[in-house]
């Protein structure tokens, strides 16, 4: 990168947020700041767990729940006890506050036909894609990845989906048993460690390593939601289980995958993993890779 790029992302913020009326206290021609009507986009139809919402749009728990009284104090919403859980809270819209949701959804459609309609047929696809391409590239700007428990809720929930695709995409399924077995006490130090991507609060990946030898790390697991997938995600989870993989000790990595996950050989090979003849036997592995951690990229 060549120059100070501080401006130029400062001045798009500028104008992103003085085009998308953050500044003001209406939103889409509603008298109703952008802040409100972002929260009842995320309670949505289906509702939403007010601890989810909080993590998802990174807000102070006194600061939300101003928001949720205020969004009370005008019909749109309820917040409601968990039946299986009555210190949890939920928020559901009530019928108005659907009719908004609603009305908030067709002036969103509008405001962004209104964005294209100056433009010619080659502008508006410049920007549709320059749109799609800085979405991607902020979410994995924003994208955490962190060293968790492999016990935790959202480590096991990270694996059930992984282990889920799995059993989809392999030619004869994926029974996790018949594989190599890898315990929790693999995935803690000093023995391994399980790492988990968050966006918005939510998990979109996880990854595992262990030793397998004093100076080798064997990397497991390694999965990124679809929804996010082709944003780099998966290649800052690999470059964080390297790191692991070094803070472990070890100074060469090892990993297996299957000839279906094609886009996981690319980005292994990408990432300076040279194929090896086959150093175990799992069952459901056609490709094995190394890569020496002297060597890896900064």
């Amino acid at each position: 990168m060549t120059g100070d790029p501080i401006p130029t992302v400062r001045s798009f913020y500028r104008a992103l947020t003085l085009r998308v009326g953050v500044l003001t206290d209406r939103f889409l021609g509603r008298q109703r700041p952008i802040a409100l009507s972002r929260l009842l986009f995320e309670i949505n139809r289906e509702g939403a767990d007010v601890r989810e919402l909080r993590a998802r749009l990174d807000l102070d728990s006194g600061y939300l729940s101003r928001m949720l009284r205020s969004l009370e104090s005008e019909g749109l919403v309820e917040v409601v006890p968990l039946e299986s859980d009555l210190r949890s809270r939920r928020a559901v819209l009530t019928d108005a506050g659907l009719k908004e949701f609603q009305e908030l959804d067709r002036l969103g459609d509008q405001f962004a036909e209104g964005t294209l309609e100056p433009l010619s047929e080659s502008e508006q696809s410049r920007l549709v894609l320059a749109m799609a391409e800085v979405e991607k590239l902020l979410n994995l700007a924003f994208t955490r990845i962190a060293v968790e428990d492999p016990d935790s809720a959202d480590a096991k929930w990270c694996l059930a989906q992984y282990f889920a695709e799995l059993n989809e995409r392999f030619d004869d399924g994926f029974d996790v048993t018949t594989s190599i077995p890898l315990g929790a006490d693999d995935l803690r130090a000093p023995r391994g460690a399980f790492v988990v991507a968050r966006l918005d609060g939510r998990p979109v990946g996880c990854g595992a390593v262990r030793l397998t030898d004093a100076d080798v790390g064997y990397i497991k697991r390694m999965w990124v939601s679809r929804d996010v997938r082709g944003s780099g995600i998966g290649r800052r989870l690999l470059h964080a289980l390297e790191h692991e993989t070094g803070r472990l000790g070890a100074t060469r990595v090892r990993l297996e995958t299957n000839r279906s996950l094609r886009e996981a050989q690319a980005l292994y090979r990408q990432s300076g993993y040279r194929e090896v003849s086959a150093f175990n036997d799992e069952r459901y592995a056609h490709f094995w890779f190394e890569k020496s951690l002297d060597h890896a990229e900064a």
